[in-house]
């Protein structure tokens, strides 16, 4: 990440399970499990097995030792084991990643990392969703201008538009913790998936590792089976929709001219003083876009060419580590965008009546048919040349409805129906998200 740009598109600690130190330590860890293993169930000696996990918890192995070697071999991990052995040194050294393949250390080692990366995005999203479920409460009632089209249509309520941002994320909660089982398992296979090395005691040690590093035993090779993976961009391209969408929102939301909400805080121009930018919304908009091209090519690393695919594989360590690094700077600006948000109730009144009340057509109209007046496709055209002449003279289209049909309180009859279930839904998404639970809200 160019520091430059870090507090824009960072995350310091996704970046940190990212770092090449963190994949060496990740790698020697499951080195030195495997070894445990194996010398407790008899497949090395036990002594040889000591001397590994001991050599092991005492190494420190820089990337820059391992960079020309794993360039040649297409792979860290034989430069890293011919690290290891000349640490341990002696007899012990031969019994070092016994009948494993490179694979199976670096896909178990991105498991481990995986592990804490769900955790910090469970939470965030956790503090996220918390976030909008408190705006959708405040403002449950507060009115605003819904538009269709990029055009003004009928009401709704600013909390109904936060919960509409909200309710997503439940969903992806849910399926976040969905991930994990595909995600958190071990890859102990041998050279070609059928851990021939180890002979009949292979799966007995697969399902030891997998209890000594807290991972699930899969019961199988999965070296070319990406599932996992590409469900993980799945997750993450559905991630990055739904944060992109309340970006660009909210993008919209603060343009002059409108201005509806505030973000504390807003960037400033060089050369214009009376500039606020939304930069919070815009890094946010980007982050989204690049998390949605990232996901899109590490789906495509699911189709993973006979035993092992080095194009595949390599991809995804291209890839991975970029869809990983904008899932978690987006929830990290997502929230800081929130906790600088907040409505500005009389902007978004200005902009409810902009159209001379031609915003509320569409509930006269029902409101006339169903006092009888007039059928309601002749409600409607009467209606639509109604608003065409208020917007045409500036004149309020209830002024003139009440000349039209006299007698008749219309901006009381109109004004029980405005918000329609828009304080409902941002209510429902309040209760929904203090639960924890994911669904819908009630249908009107």
């Amino acid at each position: 990440m160019n520091p430059l740009h870090a507090g824009l598109f960072g995350d310091p600690e996704i970046q940190a399970l990212l770092s090449p130190e963190a994949e060496i330590a990740a790698m020697i860890r499951v080195e030195a499990a495997l070894a445990e293993v194996q010398g407790r169930l008899g497949l090395i000696p036990t002594a040889a097995a000591r001397e590994i996990a001991a050599a092991c918890a005492a190494l420190t192995i820089t990337p820059d030792s391992l960079s020309e070697a794993a360039a040649k071999d297409g792979v860290p991990v034989p430069g890293l084991v011919k690290a290891m052995r000349a640490a341990i040194g002696g007899e012990a050294a031969q019994y070092l990643h016994w009948g494993a393949t490179s694979q199976d250390i670096v896909d178990t080692a991105l498991a481990l990392r995986l592990r804490d990366m769900l955790s910090l995005w469970e939470g965030r999203l956790a503090a996220l969703t918390a976030a909008l479920a408190r705006l959708a409460d405040e403002h449950a009632d507060l009115p605003m201008a819904a538009r269709t089209y990029a055009q003004v249509a009928v009401p709704t309520s600013f909390g109904a538009v936060a919960a509409g941002w909200g309710w997503p994320l439940l969903d992806h909660t849910q399926a976040l913790e969905a991930l994990r089982p595909r995600l958190l398992r071990v890859s102990l296979s041998g050279a070609a998936g059928t851990l021939s090395a180890m002979g009949p005691g292979g799966p007995e040690v697969r399902a030891a590792l997998a209890e000594a590093l807290d991972l699930s035993d899969p019961g199988r090779s999965w070296h070319s089976d990406r599932a996992g993976v590409v469900a993980l961009a799945g997750w993450a391209a559905g991630l990055a929709a739904s944060l992109g969408k309340l970006a660009e929102d909210l993008l919209l939301m603060t343009q002059s001219g409108l201005a509806l909400v505030r973000i504390e805080g807003a960037g400033g121009s060089s050369t214009m003083p009376q500039k606020q930018n939304p930069v919070g919304p815009s890094a946010l908009a980007a982050l989204s876009r690049a998390t949605l091209g990232a996901a899109a090519v590490l789906q495509g690393t699911g189709a993973h060419r006979q035993q092992r695919d080095g194009a595949a594989w390599f991809t995804e360590w291209l890839v991975l580590p970029q869809l990983a690094l904008g899932i978690g700077a987006m929830l990290l600006r997502a929230s800081e965008v929130l906790a600088r948000l907040s409505p500005d109730p009389l902007a978004m009144a200005a902009d409810l009546e902009a159209g001379h009340g031609t915003i509320h057509a569409e509930a006269l109209t029902f409101a006339v048919t169903e006092a009888g007046l007039l059928p309601r496709d002749r409600a409607a055209s009467r209606i639509g040349a109604l608003s065409r002449l208020a917007l045409a003279e500036g004149r309020e289209l209830l002024t003139l409805a009440e000349a039209e049909w006299p007698g008749i309180d219309w901006r009381r009859a109109l004004h029980r129906r405005m918000l329609g279930t828009a304080p409902d839904e941002a209510r429902a998404f309040r209760q929904a998200a203090g639960t924890g639970r994911g669904g819908r809200p009630p249908s009107a």
